[in-house]
């Protein structure tokens, strides 16, 4: 199976190329801001690195979020272009499913609750479980404080926000984990047998926080609504 992979959710950027049973050619480089630029040329680096064209894809991986906004944008962009131009499917994959499969691949096990710092004083999170059949996840994509997460039990920890939390989070054992390109291509497989794929144009992003910032009028409206009645104006 050949795929492309990546995921520019986070401050990291991770790309990956598998071609046929060949081990997967993996980069990772600073996101954020520099992911526009950067992605499409690192793509097709490691296209050309493996020995593959676009159009020789079985599908495009992506992580869809949550995450950053700029950055889901960015990545939906990019596979959408990239998948029109060559006629192949996209996989949008959840990015905390693949940090919950990065930090299985690092020892966490198969019970895992990923988190991901999603700033404004809030975490993503979703709880995990692996069996024979594969990944599920056990309710919703949650965003709230950090103290509003609630553990399973007998479930490891996996994210990027204890460094700012800490003690607001849940007691037990942590493992460091972002959502990379090689958790994507391990994931990818499956998803794409369960008919997870979809055509270029429906690759959409999952928010979750829809808004981050209030408009002009918005704002107004909510400093009007404070005042005192009768207040001037």
């Amino acid at each position: 199976m050949n795929l492309l992979a990546f995921d520019t959710s986070t401050e990291r950027l991770s790309l990956g190329v598998r071609a046929g049973t060949a081990a997967p050619r993996l980069l990772q480089a600073p996101g954020g801001a520099q992911s526009s630029a950067t992605l499409i040329p690192a793509l097709r680096g490691l296209l050309a690195d493996a020995g593959l064209r676009l159009a020789q894809l079985d599908a495009i991986v992506f992580g869809s979020g949550p995450g950053s906004f700029t950055g889901l944008r960015t990545a939906c962009a990019v596979a959408q272009g990239l998948a029109l131009g060559a006629g192949v499917p996209v996989l949008p994959v959840e990015t905390l499913l693949a940090m919950a499969e990065q930090a299985r691949q690092d020892g966490a096990g198969d019970q895992v609750l990923a988190l991901l710092d999603a700033r404004m004083d809030e975490v993503y999170w979703a709880a995990y479980g692996h069996t024979a059949q594969g990944w599920r996840r056990d309710g919703a994509v949650r965003l709230g404080p950090p103290q509003d997460v609630v553990l399973p039990a007998g479930a490891v920890l996996a994210g990027n926000a204890f460094d700012a939390y800490d003690a607001r989070l849940p007691a037990g054992r942590r493992v460091p984990a972002l959502p990379t390109a090689a958790a994507l291509l391990a994931l990818a497989p499956a998803l794409l047998a369960a008919g997870a794929a979809v055509p270029a144009d429906q690759a959409l992003p999952l928010y979750v926080r829809d808004k981050v910032a209030q408009t002009t009028a918005e704002r107004a409206a909510a400093r009007a609504a404070a005042q005192p009645e009768g207040a001037v104006r």
